[in-house]
């Protein structure tokens, strides 16, 4: 075993267990273990097991995004400070300083990668999972060769092979695959591309906009539906089924934290702002001011996480 091999193995062996788990659960509820729904919905509770144990990086994201913003204007002097100075000692200088403020603000500017980090390797290790399944061969764990076997003949409503590619449907023209695979694809682009379209259109400040980080993202709003149209054509439908809830599940969230928890400034900030000074003079009572709204907001992060203390004493305006 290689030392990529190494690493791998036991992201793949809690895979094959929470993916055996499920569709061990399935079955005892007394669905054909060998169909391919029953497999289908092991892999969409797998990505919901998955998704959840991250919601504390996601939690970790949105405070470090706070805090980012805060400081954005401070970063920007520095920024402006050396504007124009291409050597490397003034690109130090410039990339200490910044990393200094982000010290004392306690934050990281790669803090907003972690859900990403995180999840590729969780997804390249699915990949080899169900290759590997694919293949008839028994797993690192709980995918035995038998599981293997019966995972590769499943088919779904007993006509679309779970092991077979948009590639393979069109090489072989089974039609079943190749309505189910482009199905999923314009689901799974589609989802993707309205998640990042609400995020930079909605949950974006003024100040964000005109960072070099926006135009990056502007550019992946584009670049990852690429990314996926290539990987629909060459990944088995198991595969798809995967990328497709998981794309589904941050959707939602991200409405979710978009509506409930925008970054301040933003659109949708304004947009939730007025909403509650409404429903606040239906009520009779004065708009939510500075304090009282910035501690709506920490309660819904800290709600995601669990009940902690707050702390005492006047909060200052963000």
């Amino acid at each position: 075993m290689d030392f990529f091999g190494m690493l791998m193995w036991p992201i793949k062996w809690v895979l094959e267990a929470v993916l055996v788990g499920f569709h061990w659960l399935f079955e005892w509820f007394g669905m054909d273990p060998a169909s391919g729904l029953v497999w289908v919905l092991s892999i969409a509770s797998l990505v919901l097991v998955v998704r959840t144990a991250m919601i504390p990086l996601t939690v970790k994201q949105i405070k470090s995004s706070r805090k980012a913003l805060e400081v954005a204007p401070e970063v920007k002097k520095i920024q402006d400070k050396y504007k124009g100075k291409k050597d490397s000692l003034s690109r130090e200088a410039m990339n200490r300083e910044v990393m200094e403020v982000y010290k004392k603000a306690g934050t990281n500017p790669l803090a907003s990668c972690l859900p990403l980090l995180v999840q590729m390797p969780v997804f390249l290790g699915l990949v080899q999972v169900l290759n590997t399944a694919n293949q008839g061969v028994a797993g690192v764990g709980a995918m035995s060769e038998v599981l293997a076997r019966q995972f590769r003949a499943s088919t779904l409503f007993e006509a679309v092979p779970l092991h077979m590619s948009l590639e393979v449907g069109v090489s072989e023209w089974n039609w079943p695959v190749i309505i189910t695979a482009v199905s999923m694809t314009i689901f799974m682009v589609g989802a993707q591309f309205y998640t990042q379209l609400q995020i930079m259109t909605k949950n974006q400040t003024p100040q964000m906009k005109e960072s070099p980080m926006y135009k990056q993202q502007r550019m992946m709003l584009y670049i990852i539906p690429f990314f996926l149209l290539i990987t629909a054509w060459i990944f088995p439908l198991a595969t798809m089924f995967y990328w497709l809830v998981s794309n589904v599940y941050t959707l939602v969230q991200q409405l979710i934290i978009i509506n409930r928890m925008p970054n301040p400034g933003s659109e949708a900030a304004l947009a939730r702002e007025a909403k509650m000074a409404r429903k606040r003079q239906r009520m009779g009572l004065p708009a939510v001011e500075g304090e009282e709204k910035q501690d709506e907001e920490d309660t819904v992060i800290e709600n995601l996480q669990r009940k902690q203390p707050r702390k005492k004493g006047p909060r200052s305006n963000r």
